[in-house]
């Protein structure tokens, strides 16, 4: 398989990710942990961790009903 067809196929994948929640496109964060490569709890630990380099409308909570 060449490069080319790798990344179209990882573009197909991803955009497959991307939902409209409240309006937003997003991606959810067991997404984002398979792309790469970790577990969501992982990533969401580093999140934590490093919350100040996130903007405040970067990511937030889906409720019960979404």
């Amino acid at each position: 398989m060449t490069n080319r067809k790798r990344v179209e196929i990882e573009i197909t994948a991803i955009k497959e990710m991307i939902y409209l929640i409240r309006g937003y496109k997003v991606i959810l964060d067991s997404d984002i942990a398979k792309l790469n490569g970790i577990d969501t709890k992982v990533l969401n630990q580093a999140v934590r961790r490093n919350i100040n380099r996130f903007p405040d409308y970067f990511m937030f909570q889906l409720t019960q009903a979404e």
